[in-house]
């Protein structure tokens, strides 16, 4: 059972996060300087918020904790203040930020100046950017201008019940558009995972929070000026039989479980777009970062928010030096109206942009298909791949084969049906065959499936030397 963490004491959530009496805090005797609306009479020490300095696992840390029990936690100008010095001693220090959020949003009494303290938090979460990770872990409510914060940072995790974010509350929604709503369906850590795609993990508790903030910090370097911390490597699971059939679905993470370490895949996004599985593993000790489409969902089509979902990760990978794992089965866009109207064009292009400007080691398998552009997308040769192998009868083509017959042999079709079978057959040995690719390189080499983690592995080992820690771009949200 998870150790249960009072909020009503300002210190427990950092404490139970960090190293054992690693915490140095800052400013512990700020208080608001204002006199109107009573708040002389309220100056809460600290002024709601915690912050300082630590160490997670040995390693470097800022982190702030906002605390509900002093003016709801609420953010006025010294509280956004002291936020402002710890990201500044990140930048100086070159360390991840936690922030720890449960705040009733901005100091009404403070008016302009709490909305300054909120635009000086947000433009050093901008200038960190891919500088230094930055987690947001949502405890309680987070409203308002308050909820861009975490939307610039590069992980969020919501605490299942007590977690809320939203821009405008229920009273607001209600009184405008007379919809009458409850804080979880409007801004609730299930809504976030599932539907908007702003919360990366949901935690049972507090305690889960904090673990699962470890986990993530764990895969990431302290900056992007260093390499991610190694780990002693474990062995991988068994590789699971994959049906040869390309219409028959499978789940990927099967797959993901016999390549990577044994427990170390970390899936981020899961209940969101999950048509494709992005998150976290080890190989060989090494951290990675994995893509795969997921032939249980949508048969594993790439859409609007698989686009995004990935293009970011991809991103947020590439900033810190993670290398990229791609496992490929896709039959191609998902095909629509809808999609076409909401812009599958230009945000399916954010994948393609986030995989071709990516400098850190990439490897794609190819499991059973990959067609059309969703091939190109998904990590191709073509897009700057290192390496790229395929499993025996893996197909890579402009479409399937029922499609591409239908319109290369049309003529003949028409005028006898019965060679539907036969065309089928030698277009599948003509056009998609894995040795097609494989003579004009756009495949490595073709493997068996058993081979994938060793070979993944030693592409990875040689490709060790290429990296070159540094600031490459941000992580701007998608």
């Amino acid at each position: 059972m998870s150790e249960v963490i009072d909020p009503r004491d300002r210190l427990a959530r950092i404490t139970a996060l960090v190293d054992l009496d690693s915490f140095s805090e800052y400013g512990s005797q700020a208080r608001h300087r204002v006199t109107v609306f009573g708040m002389d009479r309220k100056r809460p020490v600290g002024d709601g918020v915690v912050t300082g300095t630590a160490r997670i696992h040995g390693r470097p840390v800022e982190v702030f904790a906002q605390d509900p029990t002093a003016l709801g936690g609420s953010l006025g100008e010294v509280h956004a203040a002291k936020i402002a010095a710890g990201l500044d001693r990140a930048a100086k220090v070159r360390c991840p930020v936690i922030g720890l959020l449960d705040s009733g949003g901005a100091r009404i009494q403070e008016g302009v100046a709490a909305l300054d303290g909120y635009g000086e938090i947000f433009y050093r979460n901008v200038a960190l950017s891919g500088r230094v990770p930055q987690i947001s872990v949502v405890l309680g409510p987070c409203a308002g201008g308050a909820v861009y914060s975490p939307a610039l940072t590069d992980v969020v995790i919501m605490q299942r019940d007590r977690a809320h974010m939203f821009v405008t509350g229920p009273r607001v929604v209600r009184a405008v558009t007379f919809e009458d709503v409850s804080l979880a369906d409007l801004g609730g850590a299930d809504l976030h995972a599932t539907t908007s795609g702003v919360a990366h993990l949901v935690a049972d508790d507090a305690a889960h929070a904090l673990d699962l903030t470890r986990r993530v910090l764990d895969h990431l370097p302290s900056s992007c000026h260093e390499l991610p911390p190694g780990e002693p490597a474990r062995a991988a699971g068994d590789m699971p039989h994959v049906p040869g059939d390309h219409r028959e679905p499978y789940d990927v993470r099967t797959v993901i479980g016999g390549i990577v370490d044994s427990g170390s895949f970390l899936e981020l996004h899961k209940q969101f777009a999950p048509n494709v599985v992005v998150g976290f593993a080890r190989i060989e000790g090494r951290s990675v970062g994995v893509v795969a489409n997921q032939p249980l969902v949508l048969a594993g089509c790439l859409d609007i928010e698989a686009s995004e979902k990935a293009a970011r990760f991809v991103r947020l990978c590439d900033a810190f030096g993670v290398p990229l794992v791609t496992l490929v089965d896709v039959p191609g866009f998902l095909p629509g109206t809808g999609q076409e109207a909401s812009g599958i064009i230009r945000k399916g292009a954010k994948l393609l942009y986030a995989f071709a400007e990516a400098t850190v080691p990439r490897v794609t398998v190819i499991l059973r298909k990959a067609f059309g552009g969703a091939y190109i997308v998904m990590n191709s040769k073509s897009l700057g791949a290192d390496a790229v192998y395929s499993w025996p009868g893996a197909e890579i083509a402009v479409m399937g084969a029922e499609g591409a017959v239908d319109v290369i042999y049309r003529r003949e079709l028409a005028g006898e049906p019965t060679l539907r079978d036969e065309l089928l057959t030698r277009y599948r040995a003509e056009a998609m065959d894995p040795s097609v690719p494989a003579e004009r390189l756009s495949v490595d080499e073709v493997i068996d499936p058993g081979q994938t983690r060793s070979r993944v592995a030693a592409t990875l080992r040689a490709l060790e030397r290429s990296m070159r820690p540094g600031y490459r771009h941000d992580n701007l949200p998608q």
